[in-house]
């Protein structure tokens, strides 16, 4: 199929976007090791049929690092749009309804970015609700508190670190959707965005309006040391696997590994993606004296890696290890 290909360098990626010009080119970041992107090469494969104007391209992520780089891919599958060689749009993740619709809705009209003159989708409304409920107080900022890449964002972080504000955050250049769609969700225009308990508190000049009123502690919750946090994370579930990515998809082969034994058990057991909060990530490492992920928890209790995992299944202990019976 003419319209569906690869390029395994960034030459023919660059070649593949001049040839097709001011037309509709999407672009597939995969993992040869994640079942997800094999799924939606079978959707691109479907839509190329569909969309013979379009060109549909494939691109291992990790075999054209320059190319990644320069876009901030961090996960598999990751698609981006582009026209006349210009990135206009991103879907993060394996959502074949999304991915249709931006190509049906970009295939056919001027390259507006998302959300920036369309109506606002009630799925996309329904995924801005899940990211500003995930925390009790949540961050829409451009960068991580660990790296902001604004000043804005950076005079925030500040601010919340020095009253010791507990809060997670959200990057808004790694995901265009988001960023324009939730302009129009909470009629707020500019970023920084703060919600607190899943209503929006506002941006830079409210939060220093706040520390000058002297109201900031009293319209926050209340921080929790970040051992209390890890704690409850780690006794969310009886059986609790911290990894990257989630039960939907891993995002690395130590975590697919581990995920296809987990499955094979039969145990229930809940995930918690490190790659969306660094403050997780680093803190088990020291919380439980392990290094490396993943890593599993049973009633509250390390297990271990993908490591021990395999050498008790090997044995035939994992079973009564997960339901808590060693």
């Amino acid at each position: 199929m003419e319209n569906f290909v690869e390029a395994s360098s960034q030459q023919q990626f660059e070649d593949f976007l001049s040839v097709a010009g001011r037309l509709l080119t999407v672009v597939h970041f995969y993992a040869p090791w994640a079942p997800q992107c094999t799924q939606m090469n079978d959707v691109m494969e479907e839509l190329a049929k569909e969309q013979p104007q379009v060109t549909f391209l494939k691109l291992e992520a990790e075999a054209v690092p320059e190319v990644s780089e320069k876009y901030e891919i961090s996960s598999v599958p990751t698609f981006l749009f582009f026209k006349r060689g210009e990135k206009v749009d991103r879907l993060d993740g394996a959502h074949a309804p999304e991915l249709t619709k931006k190509v049906q809705r970009l295939a056919s009209s001027g390259a507006i970015p998302s959300g920036a003159k369309e109506h606002p989708q009630e799925d996309l409304n329904e995924r801005l609700k899940r990211l500003i409920n995930s925390a009790s107080c949540m961050v829409f900022m451009k960068g991580s508190p660990q790296e902001p890449r604004c000043g804005f964002s950076r005079q925030l972080v500040q601010i919340l670190n020095d009253h010791g504000i507990q809060y997670s955050s959200f990057d808004i250049l790694s995901d265009e959707e988001v960023r324009q769609g939730l302009k129009t969700y909470s009629n707020w225009p500019t970023y920084p965005q703060v919600y607190v308990n899943g209503e929006l508190v506002g941006g830079l000049d409210i939060i220093k309006e706040l520390v000058e009123s002297k109201e900031l502690e009293k319209t926050f919750p209340k921080a929790v040391t970040l051992e209390h946090r890890l704690k409850a994370v780690i006794n969310r579930s009886p059986v609790m696997l911290f990894m990257k990515g989630n039960k939907e998809g891993a995002k690395c082969g130590f975590s697919r590994q581990i995920l296809e034994i987990m499955n094979n058990t039969g145990v229930d057991y809940d995930t918690f993606d490190i790659l969306l909060d660094e403050e997780v990530r680093q803190g088990l490492k020291a919380y439980s004296n392990w290094p490396t992920y993943p890593q599993l928890y049973v009633k509250g209790e390390l297990i271990g890696g993908l490591d021990i995992v395999k050498e008790l299944k090997e044995s035939g202990e994992l079973q009564s290890v997960l339901k808590g019976e060693n």
